[in-house]
């Protein structure tokens, strides 16, 4: 991904960090854009990133990072469950 582009993510997306701190985690910026993003930045995001790394980031996604609205559109945009399928959200086990 481009600098510029990605600094825009991480001082839109990831506003209580500086952009420098948050650009070192770039997942985190990817997975808070497809969460909260608006349709022209997932738009572009898609773009830049290509569809393997926002499957990367959604297979490796942490508790909390998705709503289960995002969760669900992002499994059927990335053709990674079929209608009714959708995998569970990570969530914390008490062991």
């Amino acid at each position: 991904m481009d600098r510029d582009t990605l600094s825009f993510f991480a001082q839109k997306y990831i506003w209580w960090k500086s952009v420098e701190e948050a650009i070192k985690q770039l997942g985190r910026v990817i997975a808070q854009v497809m969460n909260i993003g608006d349709f022209d930045d997932i738009q572009a995001l898609e773009m830049l990133a290509g569809t393997e790394l926002l499957k990367k980031i959604l297979n490796e996604a942490e508790i909390g990072q998705f709503s289960s609205r995002s969760w669900s559109y992002w499994h059927y945009r990335l053709d990674l469950a079929a209608v009714d399928e959708v995998p569970a959200m990570p969530a914390r086990r008490l062991d």
